[in-house]
């Protein structure tokens, strides 16, 4: 009892109610605003008959997972960081895919404001996923005892294997990156994707991290495009429901706004310091 008591404590921070407040005031907030939107999916429920057979169970599914994870060791100081620069990174996506006519929403916005705010739910549920991978890849088994006990084998067995795995993946995104992209060579905005992307990938701070990020967000990213394509909601120029680089685009942006995440702690830290020694003169 004490012990599971010790771990709902750990998992249930202060945050999390704040947190998961947040999450549903936005919910409300994004049906309440657009409501002519959510009206008209309700439509297709059949209130008076067995209204369970057309409940989207998927979106349910998926809103439920992130529930859970985004409120998992909450801590808003970190949080706030991620849900900015998810909003940001977002819009920017977004606006990127649908100016280059490479996806567009139903709606016919360029882009919807209604699906901003998915950008930085999922960049929590991320977050939580890859630093849950994280623990499970370092933490000490008897295999990874064994192996520390010789240092080189250690070090080739983990450090290059996973320096292997990153350049390998996101040599093969970026292959795939370029051949879907090719239609919209002619727009800057995909010049732009392309040359942040080619650097992200080019100056890695953290191999494993970065690579359990992409995963991470891969795999979130594959139920919500599969979601969104099926339901119509959103529709790729070639029609796939949901196509492959979609589905790796989702942790190729997570790779992203991790590492802008990096950046804007760096140059606030910088900015904080010159402020002190300038209040201190």
């Amino acid at each position: 009892m004490t012990a599971l008591r010790t771990a709902l404590k750990q998992f249930w921070t202060r945050d999390s109610s704040i947190l998961l407040g947040g999450f549903l005031l936005t919910i409300f907030l994004i049906v309440y605003i657009w409501w002519p939107l959510a009206e008209e999916y309700l439509k297709y429920v059949d209130w008076n008959g067995a209204w369970w057979w057309y409940m989207d169970w998927l979106l349910l599914g998926i809103f439920g997972f992130m529930s859970v994870t985004i409120i998992a060791r909450a801590n808003l100081k970190t949080d706030l960081l991620i849900v900015f620069v998810g909003v940001c990174g977002g819009l920017a996506i977004e606006s990127w895919g649908t100016q280059t006519n490479l996806w567009h929403y139903y709606t016919a916005e360029r882009p919807p404001l209604w699906i901003i705010p998915a950008w930085p739910i999922a960049s929590l549920s991320i977050d939580r996923i890859t630093r849950a991978m994280l623990f499970l890849t370092t933490k000490d088994t008897k295999v990874t005892k064994d192996l520390k006990r010789n240092s080189f084998v250690y070090f080739v067995s983990f450090v290059l294997n996973f320096k292997t795995l990153y350049w390998l993946t996101f040599a093969s995104f970026l292959t795939l990156m370029l051949v879907f992209v090719a239609p919209t060579f002619d727009k800057s905005f995909t010049w732009l994707a392309l040359i942040l992307s080619i650097l992200l990938i080019l100056t890695p701070t953290d191999h494993r991290y970065a690579l359990l990020t992409f995963i991470a967000g891969s795999g979130l990213g594959y139920y919500l495009e599969l979601w969104g394509t099926t339901r119509e909601c959103w529709t790729y120029y070639t029609f796939q429901t949901p196509p492959l680089f979609a589905v790796l685009a989702h942790g190729m942006a997570a790779v992203a706004f991790w590492r802008a995440g990096l950046m804007v702690k760096m140059l606030w830290g910088k900015f904080g310091e010159r402020l002190s020694v300038t209040s201190y003169q």
